[in-house]
Protein backbone atom coordinates (compact mmCIF):
# COMPACT_ATOMS: atom_id res chain seq x y z
CA UNK A 1 0.00 0.00 0.00
CA UNK A 2 1.32 3.28 -0.46
CA UNK A 3 -0.51 7.06 -0.63
CA UNK A 4 0.73 9.99 -2.23
CA UNK A 5 -0.69 13.33 -1.16
CA UNK A 6 -2.29 15.96 -4.07
CA UNK A 7 -0.02 18.64 -4.41
CA UNK A 8 -1.11 22.17 -5.69
CA UNK A 9 0.17 21.30 -9.28
CA UNK A 10 -1.71 18.06 -9.38
CA UNK A 11 -5.10 19.53 -7.96
CA UNK A 12 -7.92 21.25 -10.05
CA UNK A 13 -7.93 18.35 -12.48
CA UNK A 14 -10.20 14.84 -12.93
CA UNK A 15 -8.88 11.96 -11.11
CA UNK A 16 -8.57 9.54 -14.07
CA UNK A 17 -6.79 12.59 -16.31
CA UNK A 18 -4.67 12.52 -13.09
CA UNK A 19 -3.74 8.63 -12.92
CA UNK A 20 -3.25 8.69 -16.54
CA UNK A 21 -0.50 11.26 -16.54
CA UNK A 22 0.79 9.54 -12.97
CA UNK A 23 1.09 5.94 -14.31
CA UNK A 24 1.80 6.48 -18.24
CA UNK A 25 2.58 2.36 -18.49
CA UNK A 26 -0.74 1.20 -16.44
CA UNK A 27 -3.61 0.60 -19.32
CA UNK A 28 -6.94 2.88 -19.21
CA UNK A 29 -8.85 -0.76 -18.45
CA UNK A 30 -6.68 -1.54 -15.49
CA UNK A 31 -6.87 2.30 -14.19
CA UNK A 32 -10.52 1.81 -14.27
CA UNK A 33 -10.89 -1.25 -12.72
CA UNK A 34 -8.78 -0.57 -9.50
CA UNK A 35 -11.20 2.30 -9.34
CA UNK A 36 -14.20 0.29 -9.25
CA UNK A 37 -12.18 -2.56 -7.14
CA UNK A 38 -11.08 -0.03 -4.23
CA UNK A 39 -7.72 -1.00 -5.12
CA UNK A 40 -7.56 3.33 -5.45
CA UNK A 41 -9.24 5.34 -3.10
CA UNK A 42 -9.45 8.97 -1.96
CA UNK A 43 -9.55 9.86 1.38
CA UNK A 44 -9.91 6.23 2.37
CA UNK A 45 -12.95 6.33 0.36
CA UNK A 46 -14.41 4.59 -2.92
CA UNK A 47 -14.11 7.12 -5.70
CA UNK A 48 -15.45 7.79 -8.95
CA UNK A 49 -12.88 8.52 -11.83
CA UNK A 50 -14.45 11.97 -13.03
CA UNK A 51 -14.03 13.64 -9.14
CA UNK A 52 -11.49 16.66 -9.25
CA UNK A 53 -8.52 16.54 -7.00
CA UNK A 54 -7.86 19.23 -4.66
CA UNK A 55 -4.67 20.02 -2.65
CA UNK A 56 -3.88 17.96 0.20
CA UNK A 57 -6.18 14.75 -0.74
CA UNK A 58 -4.71 12.04 0.06
CA UNK A 59 -4.90 9.01 -2.67
CA UNK A 60 -4.20 5.21 -1.23
CA UNK A 61 -2.63 2.42 -3.77
CA UNK A 62 -2.87 -1.16 -3.41
CA UNK A 63 -1.71 -1.61 -6.91
CA UNK A 64 1.62 -3.46 -8.40
CA UNK A 65 4.92 -1.89 -7.47
CA UNK A 66 6.30 -1.52 -10.75
CA UNK A 67 3.64 1.46 -11.53
CA UNK A 68 5.57 3.64 -8.71
CA UNK A 69 9.04 2.92 -10.52
CA UNK A 70 10.45 6.22 -11.14
CA UNK A 71 12.55 7.45 -13.91
CA UNK A 72 16.01 9.08 -13.24
CA UNK A 73 17.39 10.12 -16.73
CA UNK A 74 16.07 12.69 -18.19
CA UNK A 75 15.61 13.48 -22.02
CA UNK A 76 15.30 17.39 -21.50
CA UNK A 77 19.32 17.28 -20.29
CA UNK A 78 20.27 16.77 -23.70
CA UNK A 79 19.26 20.00 -24.47
CA UNK A 80 21.33 23.16 -25.01
CA UNK A 81 21.54 25.71 -21.56
CA UNK A 82 21.00 29.02 -24.00
CA UNK A 83 17.97 30.95 -22.49
CA UNK A 84 17.44 34.94 -23.78
CA UNK A 85 14.94 35.64 -20.44
CA UNK A 86 13.43 38.97 -20.58
CA UNK A 87 11.20 38.16 -17.57
CA UNK A 88 11.26 35.62 -14.72
CA UNK A 89 8.67 35.28 -11.41
CA UNK A 90 7.89 32.61 -9.94
CA UNK A 91 5.06 31.81 -12.21
CA UNK A 92 5.95 32.50 -15.38
CA UNK A 93 9.65 33.27 -17.80
CA UNK A 94 8.98 35.27 -20.99
CA UNK A 95 11.68 34.21 -23.53
CA UNK A 96 13.41 35.78 -26.25
CA UNK A 97 13.10 33.03 -28.79
CA UNK A 98 15.29 33.38 -31.62
CA UNK A 99 15.48 32.59 -34.95
CA UNK A 100 16.48 29.02 -35.80
CA UNK A 101 15.13 27.64 -32.21
CA UNK A 102 12.48 25.06 -32.70
CA UNK A 103 9.90 25.39 -29.62
CA UNK A 104 8.67 21.95 -29.57
CA UNK A 105 9.72 18.20 -30.64
CA UNK A 106 9.18 16.86 -33.40
CA UNK A 107 10.13 14.23 -35.95
CA UNK A 108 13.23 15.96 -36.86
CA UNK A 109 14.02 18.74 -33.65
CA UNK A 110 13.40 15.81 -30.47
CA UNK A 111 17.10 16.87 -28.05
CA UNK A 112 17.16 20.75 -28.20
CA UNK A 113 14.48 22.64 -28.44
CA UNK A 114 13.21 25.67 -26.61
CA UNK A 115 10.79 23.90 -24.51
CA UNK A 116 13.40 20.90 -23.35
CA UNK A 117 15.65 24.19 -22.52
CA UNK A 118 13.06 25.56 -19.78
CA UNK A 119 12.24 22.40 -18.38
CA UNK A 120 16.50 22.42 -18.06
CA UNK A 121 16.89 25.25 -16.81
CA UNK A 122 14.33 24.96 -13.96
CA UNK A 123 15.47 21.82 -13.24
CA UNK A 124 19.17 23.00 -12.79
CA UNK A 125 17.50 25.66 -10.73
CA UNK A 126 15.65 23.41 -8.65
CA UNK A 127 12.14 24.80 -9.51
CA UNK A 128 10.98 21.64 -11.51
CA UNK A 129 11.67 18.08 -9.60
CA UNK A 130 10.17 15.31 -11.93
CA UNK A 131 10.45 12.61 -9.30
CA UNK A 132 7.99 14.47 -7.32
CA UNK A 133 5.78 16.11 -10.39
CA UNK A 134 3.30 13.12 -10.76
CA UNK A 135 1.33 15.11 -13.22
CA UNK A 136 2.72 18.25 -14.19
CA UNK A 137 5.45 19.77 -16.41
CA UNK A 138 6.30 22.83 -16.91
CA UNK A 139 5.28 24.24 -20.38
CA UNK A 140 5.00 26.95 -22.86
CA UNK A 141 1.97 28.91 -23.30
CA UNK A 142 2.58 29.79 -26.37
CA UNK A 143 4.57 29.08 -30.07
CA UNK A 144 6.45 31.20 -32.83
CA UNK A 145 7.31 29.61 -35.56
CA UNK A 146 11.02 28.16 -35.87
CA UNK A 147 11.78 30.98 -38.70
CA UNK A 148 10.15 33.76 -36.67
CA UNK A 149 11.69 35.18 -33.50
CA UNK A 150 10.01 36.63 -30.67
CA UNK A 151 8.28 36.66 -26.83
CA UNK A 152 7.27 32.85 -25.84
CA UNK A 153 5.72 32.85 -22.24
CA UNK A 154 6.57 29.75 -20.46
CA UNK A 155 4.52 28.45 -17.19
CA UNK A 156 6.35 27.25 -14.30
CA UNK A 157 3.36 25.70 -12.46
CA UNK A 158 -0.25 24.22 -13.10
CA UNK A 159 -2.27 28.04 -12.24
CA UNK A 160 0.57 29.71 -13.88
CA UNK A 161 -0.56 27.37 -17.09
CA UNK A 162 -4.12 27.38 -16.54
CA UNK A 163 -4.36 30.96 -16.40
CA UNK A 164 -1.86 32.31 -19.09
CA UNK A 165 -3.96 29.60 -21.64
CA UNK A 166 -7.18 31.30 -20.85
CA UNK A 167 -6.10 35.05 -21.18
CA UNK A 168 -4.30 33.74 -24.74
CA UNK A 169 -7.69 32.11 -25.94
CA UNK A 170 -9.52 35.17 -24.70
CA UNK A 171 -7.48 37.66 -26.49
CA UNK A 172 -6.59 39.36 -22.80
CA UNK A 173 -2.50 39.80 -24.11
CA UNK A 174 -1.41 41.83 -27.16
CA UNK A 175 1.06 41.21 -28.95
CA UNK A 176 2.88 43.33 -30.95
CA UNK A 177 5.43 42.62 -34.21
CA UNK A 178 7.70 44.22 -35.83
CA UNK A 179 7.97 43.55 -39.68
CA UNK A 180 10.07 45.06 -42.18
CA UNK A 181 8.00 45.49 -45.88
CA UNK A 182 8.41 46.71 -49.66
CA UNK A 183 7.20 49.94 -49.71
CA UNK A 184 5.30 52.51 -47.53
CA UNK A 185 1.72 51.19 -46.68
CA UNK A 186 -0.96 54.32 -47.04
CA UNK A 187 -2.30 55.12 -44.54
CA UNK A 188 0.68 55.04 -42.35
CA UNK A 189 -1.74 53.52 -39.42
CA UNK A 190 -4.92 51.39 -40.36
CA UNK A 191 -6.70 48.48 -38.65
CA UNK A 192 -7.06 46.13 -41.96
CA UNK A 193 -9.99 43.71 -42.03
CA UNK A 194 -9.76 40.37 -44.50
CA UNK A 195 -10.55 36.66 -45.28
CA UNK A 196 -8.35 34.06 -44.72
CA UNK A 197 -8.40 30.64 -45.83
CA UNK A 198 -5.72 27.77 -45.41
CA UNK A 199 -4.19 25.36 -48.09
CA UNK A 200 -3.40 22.20 -46.02
CA UNK A 201 -2.04 20.82 -48.21
CA UNK A 202 0.77 23.42 -49.28
CA UNK A 203 0.70 25.16 -46.29
CA UNK A 204 0.00 28.39 -47.60
CA UNK A 205 -3.05 30.85 -47.43
CA UNK A 206 -4.99 33.06 -49.30
CA UNK A 207 -6.74 36.36 -48.40
CA UNK A 208 -9.80 37.78 -49.89
CA UNK A 209 -11.27 40.81 -49.45
CA UNK A 210 -14.80 39.31 -49.24
CA UNK A 211 -15.57 36.11 -47.39
CA UNK A 212 -15.86 32.70 -49.58
CA UNK A 213 -17.66 29.68 -47.71
CA UNK A 214 -14.75 28.46 -45.09
CA UNK A 215 -13.03 32.13 -45.13
CA UNK A 216 -12.27 33.36 -41.31
CA UNK A 217 -12.22 36.85 -40.60
CA UNK A 218 -8.63 38.63 -39.86
CA UNK A 219 -8.31 41.90 -38.48
CA UNK A 220 -4.65 43.27 -38.48
CA UNK A 221 -3.24 46.56 -37.06
CA UNK A 222 -0.83 48.23 -38.46
CA UNK A 223 1.47 51.02 -37.68
CA UNK A 224 4.71 52.59 -40.31
CA UNK A 225 7.47 53.50 -37.68
CA UNK A 226 10.24 54.09 -40.22
CA UNK A 227 10.81 54.80 -44.09
CA UNK A 228 13.92 54.66 -45.88
CA UNK A 229 15.07 53.68 -49.96
CA UNK A 230 11.38 52.32 -50.78
CA UNK A 231 11.26 50.04 -47.66
CA UNK A 232 9.36 50.48 -44.44
CA UNK A 233 9.94 49.56 -40.77
CA UNK A 234 5.90 48.36 -39.60
CA UNK A 235 4.75 47.67 -35.69
CA UNK A 236 1.55 45.43 -36.12
CA UNK A 237 -0.67 44.42 -33.67
CA UNK A 238 -2.98 41.31 -34.09
CA UNK A 239 -6.71 40.95 -33.37
CA UNK A 240 -6.84 37.37 -34.81
CA UNK A 241 -4.06 34.98 -34.93
CA UNK A 242 -4.50 32.81 -37.55
CA UNK A 243 -2.09 30.89 -39.95
CA UNK A 244 1.25 33.06 -41.59
CA UNK A 245 -1.73 36.42 -40.82
CA UNK A 246 0.71 39.55 -40.60
CA UNK A 247 2.81 37.88 -43.77
CA UNK A 248 -0.28 37.25 -46.06
CA UNK A 249 -2.23 40.39 -44.99
CA UNK A 250 0.38 42.62 -45.83
CA UNK A 251 1.47 40.72 -49.14
CA UNK A 252 -2.32 41.06 -50.21
CA UNK A 253 -2.03 45.01 -49.51
CA UNK A 254 1.24 45.27 -52.00
CA UNK A 255 3.54 44.91 -49.08
CA UNK A 256 5.14 42.08 -48.86
CA UNK A 257 7.86 41.32 -45.87
CA UNK A 258 11.38 41.35 -46.61
CA UNK A 259 13.29 38.13 -46.71
CA UNK A 260 9.60 36.04 -47.10
CA UNK A 261 10.36 33.68 -49.91
CA UNK A 262 6.81 32.47 -49.27
CA UNK A 263 4.81 35.51 -50.07
CA UNK A 264 7.50 37.90 -50.40
CA UNK A 265 9.69 39.66 -53.62
CA UNK A 266 11.85 36.91 -54.45
CA UNK A 267 13.84 39.43 -57.13
CA UNK A 268 14.05 42.09 -53.96
CA UNK A 269 14.56 40.25 -51.19
CA UNK A 270 17.65 38.79 -53.43
CA UNK A 271 19.09 42.29 -54.30
CA UNK A 272 18.57 43.09 -50.59
CA UNK A 273 20.41 39.13 -50.09
CA UNK A 274 17.85 38.24 -47.54
CA UNK A 275 17.50 34.89 -46.54
CA UNK A 276 15.06 35.10 -43.81
CA UNK A 277 11.80 36.74 -42.99
CA UNK A 278 11.99 40.10 -41.31
CA UNK A 279 9.35 39.56 -38.99
CA UNK A 280 9.68 39.53 -34.93
CA UNK A 281 7.71 39.14 -32.14
CA UNK A 282 9.00 42.01 -29.96
CA UNK A 283 6.62 43.48 -27.42
CA UNK A 284 3.68 42.02 -24.83
CA UNK A 285 1.31 44.15 -23.09
CA UNK A 286 -0.59 42.21 -20.28
CA UNK A 287 -4.62 43.66 -20.65
CA UNK A 288 -6.63 41.07 -18.07
CA UNK A 289 -10.04 41.94 -18.12
CA UNK A 290 -10.93 38.80 -15.62
CA UNK A 291 -9.27 37.62 -12.83
CA UNK A 292 -5.76 36.44 -13.07
CA UNK A 293 -5.40 34.83 -9.68
CA UNK A 294 -1.20 34.18 -9.68
CA UNK A 295 -0.55 36.37 -12.20
CA UNK A 296 -2.57 39.22 -11.47
CA UNK A 297 0.68 41.33 -10.55
CA UNK A 298 0.98 41.13 -13.88
CA UNK A 299 -1.62 43.55 -15.45
CA UNK A 300 -1.33 46.17 -17.41
CA UNK A 301 2.61 45.56 -17.34
CA UNK A 302 4.63 45.57 -21.10
CA UNK A 303 7.75 43.64 -21.71
CA UNK A 304 9.78 44.03 -25.10
CA UNK A 305 12.96 42.88 -27.07
CA UNK A 306 15.31 45.49 -26.79
CA UNK A 307 17.81 44.11 -30.09
CA UNK A 308 15.66 43.16 -33.14
CA UNK A 309 18.08 41.75 -36.13
CA UNK A 310 16.38 44.13 -38.95
CA UNK A 311 15.41 47.44 -36.49
CA UNK A 312 17.68 50.00 -34.50
CA UNK A 313 15.72 51.95 -31.96
CA UNK A 314 13.07 52.34 -34.03
CA UNK A 315 14.44 52.77 -37.25
CA UNK A 316 14.69 49.95 -40.08
CA UNK A 317 18.42 48.66 -39.75
CA UNK A 318 18.38 46.80 -42.82
CA UNK A 319 22.32 47.17 -43.89
CA UNK A 320 23.01 46.01 -40.14
CA UNK A 321 21.42 42.91 -40.47
CA UNK A 322 22.94 41.55 -43.71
Amino acid sequence: MREVKVTKNDAGQRLDKYLSKRFKTMPKSLMYKYLRTKYIKLNGKKVQPEVFLSEGDVLTFYIRDEFFEEQRSYDFMKAGKQLDILYEDENILLLDKKIGVICHQDNRYDSDTLNLRVLRYLYDNGEYKPDTEHSFTPALCNRIDRNTGGIVIAAKNAEALRVMNQKIRDREIEKYYLCAVKGTPKPEHAILTAYHSKDERTNTVIIHDKQREGDKLIITEYTVLDSADGLSLCEVLLHTGRTHQIRAHMAHIGHPLLGDEKYGDRKLNAKLHMKRQALYSYKLTFRFTSPAGCLEGLNGKSFSVKNVWFAEHGKLNIKGSL
